[in-house]
């Protein structure tokens, strides 16, 4: 959908499927930093707002239905309809509310207290993605992870 280098063109809306929005390190290593599930948004948004380079990627990770939205059009919308505008606004506001807890849990919360975290925020959705790109999203290895919902599956067992 989007690799970092090219121009974000467009905001895009997920009807069915699931997104991830990520960056490759120097190392060839991917870093998630969203996933966008249905009724979820996914763009970046300093490249499709500035017209810049996109620092981020984003990729499909399963079969995936969206809508998409031009930058033009998107201005224009916002012309004509003023209230979208404050639409567009609340919903930057709830990004940004999330990306602030996101950040204080990777300060500060244990892997496992991510992991609670991540699950609520994307219900059902740990059994649909591959378990590399949880641990990727998290800051752990896959193994960790494996090792974490072992230990939990255990823990609903007893």
């Amino acid at each position: 959908m989007l690799r970092a280098g090219e121009l974000c063109r467009y905001e895009t809306f997920v009807t069915e499927g699931c997104l991830k929005v990520f960056y490759t390190d120097m190392d060839g290593a991917e870093h998630n930093v969203k996933f966008a599930p249905e009724n979820w948004w996914s763009l970046d948004l300093e490249s499709f707002a500035m017209q810049t380079d996109a620092f981020y990627s984003i990729q499909a990770l399963e079969d995936t239905t969206c809508l998409q939205i031009s930058k033009f059009n998107h201005d224009l919308l916002y012309e004509k309809i003023p209230k979208l505008e404050k639409f567009a606004r609340l919903r930057y506001q709830h990004s940004y509310i999330l990306l602030q807890h996101r950040m204080t849990q990777s300060l500060f919360s244990t892997a496992e207290e991510r992991y609670d975290a991540f699950t609520q925020k994307y219900p059902g959705l740990e059994l649909r993605i591959p378990q590399k790109d949880i641990a990727s999203y998290l800051g752990i290895t896959p193994e960790f992870l494996s090792m974490l919902r072992k230990k939990r599956s255990k823990a609903t067992i007893s």
